[in-house]
C-alpha cells in the first residue's frame, strides 16, 4: 500500500513488489496517504484485458485504459498536482522515497506488465509485455517483453533490470533470513521498501542475460501473483554507476556473486536521489514509459515537467509536457480556478466540495468512493508509553477509549459522504461483501463509543503518570488531520493524556521511519490486492513502520499468502483483524470518500478508486 498523506501505492509503478493492499496507500482522494506493500500497478500505456491478466470479461475491461483514438502526441501541456510534496528521486521505492508524491511521476517513466483499472481491476499492459502461468504445482509464470520495449537511451529492457529488481529485495544471498522473515535481527543492503519478489520467488527470475524471456517459480500459491513481478529499475545504469559493464549485476545474481551485487547498494539506495531542483545528467534516468523528465524543468517546491518519450514503442503520450506542481492542499482549488493547473484531486471536505461548485461550469466534479482509509497507529518501540512490554497494551487500549471516533466521521466526512460508517477492519472495506462477515468474527465495538472513566481506569492500573504526552504525527498542511487531532485533544484531555499535534512537512521522511512519534496519523492508499496487508503487520516488514511484532499475524499471513483458496483467505483475515483488534495495533477510523475536479475543457480525464491518483492515465489527456 502507499501513504495517503503521502503505504504501501506506487500505481504498479516500480518496484516489482507488492506494496498495495486491501487495506492500504496515498490515497486517490488524498495525496497524504500511503501505499501498502510496495508498488502499485501503473504500466502508463496502452492495455487489454486478456486472459492471463485477471480481467474478466467486459465489465473487468471497462475499467482498463480505453482506445481514445491517440496516434501521435500533440504540441503543448497539461498540469496537475497531488498535493504539496516535491520530487525527491527518480527510484520511487526506498522506504524514503515511497509516496504519492513521487509515485505518480514515476507511474509515466516506468513500464509493466499489469495496472490497476479504476476499480482495482488487474489489466494487462500488452504493449509491455505477456505472462502465463505454466504450471500450477508449483506455481511457474513466464514473462515475455515485447521485442521493441526499450529504455529512452535506447538500451533494451531485459530480465537483467528483473534479475536486479529481486535482488534488490534482499534475497538470501544477499541478506539472509530477511526477505523470509526467519532472522528477525538481519538487516536489509538493499532499501528497498517490498521484499514480496524475494520472499515469495526464492530463486529469482530464470533466463539468460539480455533475454526477452524469463520463468518465475513461487515457493507456494500466491494469490497476488499478477502484482508481484511489474516493473523494473534500470540495471545497465545501476551497473554502470557501480563501475561494471552493462549485464554484469545480472550474471552476478544468476552467479550468486553477493559481493559484486552488493557493491552497487550504495548507489540504488542514495544515487537517484537529488537536491531539489538539480536534474541530474538524462543518462542516469532512462524511462521505459510514455514520459521523460524534461531537461531544466524542475523548480524546488513548484513543478517537474515530464515531456513525451520519443523512444516510447507504445501508444504515444497525447500531450507533449506532463507539469508536475506542487500545491498545497488548502490552494489547489484556487489553482484550478486560476489555471494554474488543470486537474486537481484535492481532500474531500465540506469546503473544497462547496469551492469547487462555486466554479460552475468550467470545472467538471466528480465524488465517489475509495479504497484508502484513514487510521492512528501506535509505535511499538519499548521506549515509547504505547510499547512498553508490561503497560503498553493497557495504555493503547486507554487512548482508544477516548478517541471520539464517531464524531470525527460525523463532523469530518458525513457531509460530504452522508453512508460513511466507522472502518472496523483493515484488510476489508465497509463496501465490501465479506465485511460484515469479518467483524463479526474480529470486533465487538468495545471502542466505537468514547468512554473516559474507563480511559482514566486503565491509565491507572497501569501506574502511569498523567498527563502523558501524545504526540500525533502527520504531514503538515492537511485540515482534516489538524481537526482529527484537535477532536482527539479535546476527547482525551480529561483522561489524562496530552495530546500534542506533531505535524511536520517532512513526517514520512523523517519521523515516521524513524519512530519520532506516539501515534502516527495517515491513510493507506489500496487497490484490492490480498496479500499487501503482511508489510504492514508483520514482523520486521516493510512498512510496519511502528515495528508492531505479533506470532499470530504472522503465522496467519504465512497461511493466508501460501495459497489460492478464498475461504483460507477469508478465515485468516478473520484471525488477523481480531489479533490487531485485540492486541491494538492501531485504530482504523474510515474510507476516504473521493473528489476530482478538472478544466471541463481537457479530455479523458478518469478518477481512480485506487492508489494510483486521477492521473493514472495523465498520457491521455489532451486539452480541446
Amino acid at each position: 500500500m502507499k501513504f495517503q498523506g503521502t503505504k504501501a501505492s506506487l500505481g504498479l509503478v516500480l518496484g516489482s513488489a507488492l506494496l498495495l493492499g486491501a487495506c492500504t496507500s496515498p490515497d486517490a482522494t488524498d495525496p497524504d496517504a500511503t501505499a501498502t506493500g510496495g508498488a502499485s500497478a501503473t504500466g502508463s500505456a496502452s492495455a487489454s484485458a486478456s486472459a492471463s491478466g485477471g480481467t474478466d470479461g467486459d465489465s473487468a475491461a471497462a475499467g482498463c485504459l480505453q482506445d481514445v483514438g491517440i496516434t501521435e502526441t500533440k504540441d503543448g501541456e497539461v498540469r496537475y498536482t497531488a498535493g504539496p510534496g516535491d520530487w525527491s528521486g527518480y527510484n520511487s521505492i526506498t522506504n524514503a522515497t515511497y509516496s504519492t508524491y513521487n509515485s505518480v511521476i514515476a507511474a509515466h517513466m516506468f513500464s509493466s506488465f499489469v495496472y490497476f483499472g479504476t476499480d482495482g481491476t488487474i489489466c494487462d499492459n500488452t504493449d509491455f509485455g505477456t505472462y502465463e502461468v505454466t504450471s500450477e504445482d508449483p506455481l511457474t509464470i513466464k514473462y515475455t517483453i515485447n521485442e521493441d520495449a526499450v529504455w529512452s537511451d535506447g538500451t533494451p529492457v531485459s530480465i537483467n533490470d528483473y534479475l536486479m529488481e529481486w535482488a534488490a529485495q534482499n534475497p538470501e544471498f544477499i541478506a539472509p533470513g530477511f526477505a523470509s522473515g526467519e532472522d528477525k535481527e538481519a538487516s536489509a543492503v538493499f532499501d528497498h521498501v517490498s521484499t514480496s519478489f524475494a520472499q515469495y520467488v526464492p530463486e529469482g527470475p530464470e533466463g539468460e542475460v539480455g533475454s526477452k524471456e524469463f520463468t518465475v517459480t513461487y515457493s507456494n500459491p500466491n494469490p497476488d501473483y499478477r502484482i508481484i513481478v511489474t516493473s523494473a529499475l534500470p540495471e545497465h545504469v545501476i551497473a554502470r554507476e557501480a563501475g561494471l559493464e552493462p549485464g554484469a549485476l545480472a550474471q552476478a545474481v544468476l552467479d550468486r556473486d553477493a559481493d559484486t551485487v552488493k557493491s552497487a547498494a550504495t548507489f540504488w539506495n542514495e544515487g537517484w536521489i537529488f537536491n531539489p531542483g538539480e536534474l541530474p545528467d538524462p543518462a542516469l534516468t532512462p524511462s521505459s514509459g510514455p514520459y521523460v523528465l524534461k531537461e531544466g524543468s524542475w523548480q524546488a517546491g513548484n513543478s517537474l515537467t515530464l515531456t513525451a518519450n520519443e523512444q516510447y514503442w507504445g501508444t504515444p503520450a497525447a500531450t507533449r509536457d506532463l507539469v508536475f506542481r506542487f500545491i498545497d492542499d488548502a490552494q489547489q482549488v484556487q489553482a484550478l480556478g486560476n489555471k494554474d493547473v488543470q486537474v486537481i484531486q484535492p481532500q474531500a471536505t465540506v469546503d473544497t466540495v462547496g469551492q469547487l461548485e462555486a466554479l460552475g461550469s468550467a470545472v467538471t466534479i466528480e465524488s465517489g468512493s475509495s479504497l484508502t482509509w484513514e487510521h492512528l497507529d501506535f509505535n511499538f518501540r519499548e521506549n515509547n508509553v504505547f510499547g512498553n512490554p508490561d503497560t503498553g497494551l493497557q495504555m493503547r487500549e486507554a487512548f482508544a477509549y477516548c478517541v471520539p471516533r464517531q464524531q470525527i466521521v460525523d463532523t469530518l466526512i458525513k457531509p460530504i459522504s452522508p453512508e460513511t460508517e466507522l472502518m472496523n477492519a483493515r484488510e476489508v472495506f465497509p463496501f465490501q461483501d465479506n465485511y460484515d462477515d469479518v467483524i463479526g468474527a474480529s470486533y465487538d465495538g468495545r471502542f466505537d463509543t468514547v468512554d473516559v472513566e474507563k480511559s482514566k481506569e486503565l491509565i491507572a492500573a497501569a501506574g502511569v503518570a498523567t498527563p502523558v504526552d501524545v504526540r500525533i504525527g502527520y504531514r503538515a498542511g492537511n485540515q482534516r488531520r489538524t481537526e482529527t487531532v484537535a477532536a482527539i485533544q479535546a476527547s482525551c484531555k480529561d483522561a489524562g493524556f496530552n495530546v500534542i499535534d506533531a505535524s511536520a512537512e517532512d513526517f514520512f521522511d523523517n519521523a515516521l521511519v524513524n519512530g519520532d512519534y506516539e501515534v502516527a496519523l495517515f491513510a493507506w492508499a489500496g487497490s484490492g490486492q490480498i496479500t499487501s496487508g503482511e508489510n504492514i503487520y508483520a514482523t520486521n516488514k516493510g512498512q510496519n513502520y511502528g515495528e508492531y511484532s505479533n506470532e499470530t499475524v504472522d503465522a496467519a499471513w504465512a497461511e493466508l499468502v501460501a495459497t489460492l483458496d478464498e475461504e483460507v483467505h477469508v478465515e485468516q483475515t478473520k484471525i488477523i483483524e481480531k489479533e490487531l483488534w485485540d492486541s491494538l495495533f492501531g485504530i482504523p477510523l474510515y474510507a476516504h470518500p473521493l473528489v476530482v475536479a478538472y478544466d471541463s475543457t481537457l479530455q479523458n480525464v478518469r478518477g481512480t478508486a485506487t492508489q494510483d491518483q486521477v492521473s493514472w492515465n495523465a498520457p491521455q489527456w489532451v486539452a480541446q
